[in-house]
């Protein structure tokens, strides 16, 4: 029985694509680099900003990263201001969100991206308490970001559950590679930043093209009947 499902954040609870290439594009721009397109962010994506920052960097030429400290600190400022541009939820979010919350079961958010954004992102598009818990990257505190399984393990340590009764949620390969580490049950979601291929890779125990799937999967493994 699943009694809890940690939720990556963008590319799988929110469409934030256009977001984080607006950040990008305007810490490019410093230099006169860029822009890069969404496909290509979506490529650049999962690992952390700074791992996008070096991504970004390279795709423009910049493969010594030359402009990396100064982009890191860029970025960070530019993205506080338009972190929530054209920011949404996924269709059927809610509806699955609403139906975890009537199971009592428990949920989190689990990040790669800045902590304080991770809370300012879920808390603008969710609402104040609809997440028990909503981490972003936490390394100062000595939690690995993914695909470490620290933020999993963490997670689970605090609502006092077991592996088995966990489900990880994610879009891209960081996220697979997380749920394996971790030792528990990961949903990859298609209608994130990746494609299907990348996900099957890593044989996750649901591929969901969208949330409903999610909460007839959930049914069926805990036996719900309504």
């Amino acid at each position: 029985m699943y009694k809890c499902c940690i939720f990556d954040l963008d590319g799988t609870l929110v469409n934030s694509i256009y977001a984080i290439q607006r950040a990008v594009n305007l810490t490019l721009d410093t230099w006169g680099m860029g822009p890069v397109d969404v496909e290509q962010t979506k490529a650049f994506v999962g690992d952390g900003y700074r791992t996008l920052l070096e991504r970004a960097l390279t795709a423009c030429k910049d493969v010594r990263l030359e402009h990396f400290q100064e982009a890191d600190r860029r970025y960070v400022d530019i993205f506080k201001e338009c972190y929530m541009y054209r920011m949404e939820a996924y269709e059927g979010i809610a509806d699955m969100l609403a139906f975890l919350r009537k199971e009592g079961i428990h949920m989190a958010v689990l990040s790669n991206k800045p902590h304080d954004r991770t809370v300012e992102n879920v808390e603008a598009v969710f609402g104040a308490g609809c997440f028990e818990r909503i981490y972003g990257e936490r390394e100062d505190k000595g939690i690995e970001k993914k695909p470490s399984p620290d933020g999993v393990w963490s997670i689970m340590k605090e609502f006092g559950v077991e592996r088995e009764e966990v489900l990880y949620f994610g879009d891209t390969n960081t996220d697979m590679r997380t749920g394996k580490n971790a030792g528990v049950d990961t949903v990859g979601v298609t209608w994130g930043f990746r494609g299907r291929e990348e996900l099957e890779a890593f044989a996750p125990r649901l591929i969901a093209d969208h949330p409903a799937q999610v909460v007839e999967f959930i049914k069926e493994v805990n036996g719900i009947e309504y």
